[in-house]
C-alpha cells in the first residue's frame, strides 16, 4: 500500500492536519477501544507528528515523536494509530519504520521509551523494543513499558 508521509512539528500543522489527526485518534482510542479519556494531554505541542495519507488523501496513520524530557527522560513515540480501513495491510509496520527513520534524523540514534498496549508487545519487539517493566493499567487498558536502545 502506498502511503504519503508528512513529518511536522506541531507549529507546522495546519488546521486540516490537526483536525484529521484528532479525528483518527478519537475514532480509535476513544470510540473503538471504548475508553473515554481526554486525548489532549499537553504533549502534542512539544512533539513532532508523522502523518500518513492514503491515495485518497485520507489520514490513515499517525504517531507523535515526543521530545526527550516530556514523557520520559528518553524521546518516545506516542499515539501510534492506524485507521481500521488499512489494518492488516502492513501500514502499522510502515508507520513504525518511517517513525524510526524520522526520529533518527531528528535526534540521532537515541533510546526510545514507549508505553505499549500489552497485546501489541510482539509487534514492538519486531522493531527492537524490549520489555522494561511490569504490566500496568492505563485508562483500564493493560500496558507494558518498553525501551529501544
Amino acid at each position: 500500500m502506498q502511503i504519503k508521509w508528512d513529518f511536522k512539528a506541531f507549529s507546522e500543522l495546519n488546521i486540516d492536519d490537526l483536525y484529521a489527526m484528532m479525528v483518527l485518534r478519537q475514532e480509535v482510542f476513544i470510540v473503538e477501544q471504548d475508553c473515554p479519556y481526554i486525548d489532549a494531554d499537553g504533549k502534542d505541542q512539544k512533539s513532532h507528528h508523522l502523518l500518513g495519507y492514503d491515495a485518497d488523501g485520507d489520514l490513515v496513520a499517525h504517531l507523535r515523536l515526543v521530545a526527550p524530557g516530556v514523557s520520559y527522560q528518553e524521546m518516545s513515540f506516542g499515539r501510534i494509530v492506524t485507521s481500521d480501513k488499512v489494518r492488516g495491510k502492513g501500514v502499522g509496520k510502515l508507520l513504525m519504520e518511517e517513525g524510526i527513520r524520522q526520529s533518527n534524523l531528528l535526534y540521532g540514534k537515541v533510546a526510545n521509551r514507549i508505553s505499549a498496549q500489552s497485546y501489541l508487545v510482539p509487534f514492538y519487539q519486531y522493531f527492537g523494543f524490549k520489555i522494561v517493566g511490569e504490566e500496568y493499567l492505563e485508562d483500564d487498558i493493560p500496558h507494558t513499558e518498553m525501551l529501544k536502545i
